[in-house]
């Protein structure tokens, strides 16, 4: 037992590896309105890169704040650890890495494979070891993704790579040398890697066509706490002039903005009124403008925002989704939930994703009247949805699920919501705590029951 004040260490396999949790599901009854107050976590986004720059040093990190029961988090820390990072995650947020004894630099198949984020380990492992093998990456199916972006930054900064059986096989002897680097497309994942990339490199770096999400600025403040010299964060030109060694630092990962939105899209839906707590004024950015136009009321305050609709009913408004600062792609499923039930006509356009419509489908399941040309779905606003059993395709389209699910009429069933899993934390009880009906469904147990009932069945008929 831990001892007082001390905080308990969450043994990650067993958190991780379940392989029944695939078939369990989320069950919700709608009709009840989102009323009370919701403490956002730390930002998913920036917390699975602050992990991998642990790789830039030999010191200690202490990351706070962090989202430790989401398995994209364990994953991560079980990728760290098989490389060498002694790490210790407890289950008040706080996380302990220290990459002093890396055994090894190569990150395989089978655990990059499950999320998308493990290719961030790359960028460290390159510049601080001279080399790197890592798998290419999976994640959630919702577009190529290709990481042309990170291997064409750090080839220009001397790197030799090549494509072999799938990996990426890296090498650089001599170490990396700082280059003007203007990425073809705006990417979150290269802008991250060539940046840690270049903390350790000769020289100086200037990364143009910079990605500008506040994801990014949290790690390069991080970086800079570990002795890093960064400026431009936030604007679309980073500039790095590298160090021969960076130190251990403590940094606390910034609230979760993706989750923020969520749940101040699911108050307007349900017409609640919910205080997001453990947030900054701009954390909601480009979503709250939208939100108003919708309808929305929202009052901030120094650590939350209160969210409820002053409208009758919910507007229609048209999004496109853009890079930071415009509309977030992550949104884009909720708000699409969101407006099935608005008065009139929207249109959603996507620009980042070109396969980021998957859950039309299950909304139309749902009685959503939503038809889609291109990058573009058009979303006729009805007066109710109906219940249903859906599937989750990727991870935000199954919270966009979940909030339909707490509007229609019965009871919505969500299966994989292993993809849910990955990004929200606690989310049964976060809304179970506001007052919607909502249950998670353990296939395994409720197989293990009705086993268990069977063979009580079949003894009393021995009998």
């Amino acid at each position: 037992m831990p001892e007082k004040n001390e905080a308990k260490i969450i043994n990650l396999e067993q958190a991780v590896e379940i392989k029944s949790s695939e078939l369990d599901k989320i069950k919700v009854k709608g009709g009840n309105p989102l009323n009370g107050k919701i403490k956002i976590s730390g930002a998913k986004n920036s917390a699975l890169k602050l992990m991998c720059a642990s790789l830039l040093t030999a010191k200690p990190i202490q990351i706070e704040n962090m989202p430790v029961n989401l398995r994209d988090i364990k994953t991560l820390a079980i990728l760290l650890r098989h490389l060498g990072v002694t790490l210790a995650m407890r289950e008040d947020g706080v996380c302990i890495l220290r990459a002093g004894n890396i055994k090894s630099t190569c990150a395989p198949y089978d655990l990059v494979r499950k999320m998308r984020a493990s290719v961030l380990v790359l960028g460290p492992l390159l510049s601080r070891f001279g080399y790197a093998k890592v798998s290419l990456p999976g994640g959630c199916a919702i577009g190529s993704r290709p990481v042309d972006a990170h291997i064409k930054g750090l080839e220009a900064m001397g790197a030799d790579i090549s494509i072999e059986e799938g990996y990426i096989i890296a090498n650089a002897p001599n170490g990396l040398k700082g280059c003007t680097y203007k990425s073809p497309v705006v990417s979150v994942g290269a802008t991250e890697n060539i940046m840690m990339a270049a903390t350790l490199a000769k020289g100086t770096t200037i990364l143009e066509n910079a990605a500008q999400e506040p994801e990014i600025s949290d790690l390069g403040n991080m970086l800079i706490k570990m002795g890093a010299k960064i400026e431009g964060l936030g604007t679309n030109t980073i500039k790095i002039t590298g160090v021969p060694v960076l130190s251990g630092a403590t940094h606390s990962v910034l609230p979760d903005r993706i989750e923020a939105g969520t749940w101040a899209i699911a108050a307007i839906m349900t017409d609640g009124n919910v205080e997001l707590e453990n947030i900054k004024k701009d954390t909601l950015g480009s979503l709250e403008e939208k939100l108003i136009e919708a309808g929305a009321e929202i009052e901030k305050s120094d650590n939350s925002i209160k969210v409820r609709r002053k409208t009758k009913n919910i507007k229609a408004v048209d999004i496109t989704t853009m890079p930071h600062p415009g509309f977030p792609t992550d949104l884009q499923a909720q708000f699409m939930s969101m407006m099935t039930l608005a008065d009139g006509t929207s249109t959603t356009k996507e620009t980042i994703f070109e396969n980021r419509f998957m859950h039309v489908p299950e909304l139309n399941r749902m009685g959503a009247n939503i038809s889609v040309s291109g990058n573009t779905a058009t979303i006729q606003g009805t007066k109710s949805l109906k219940g249903a059993e859906v599937m989750a395709t990727d991870l935000r389209a199954s919270v966009a699920l979940v909030l339909a699910g707490m509007m229609a009429e019965g009871e919505t069933i969500i299966n994989r919501i292993y993809h849910l899993e990955r990004g929200y934390e606690q989310i049964v009880k976060k809304l179970g705590a506001c007052g919607i009906d909502i249950e998670k469904v353990n296939i395994a147990n409720q197989k293990e029951d009705n086993n268990n009932a069977s063979k009580n069945k079949d003894s009393c008929i021995n009998l």
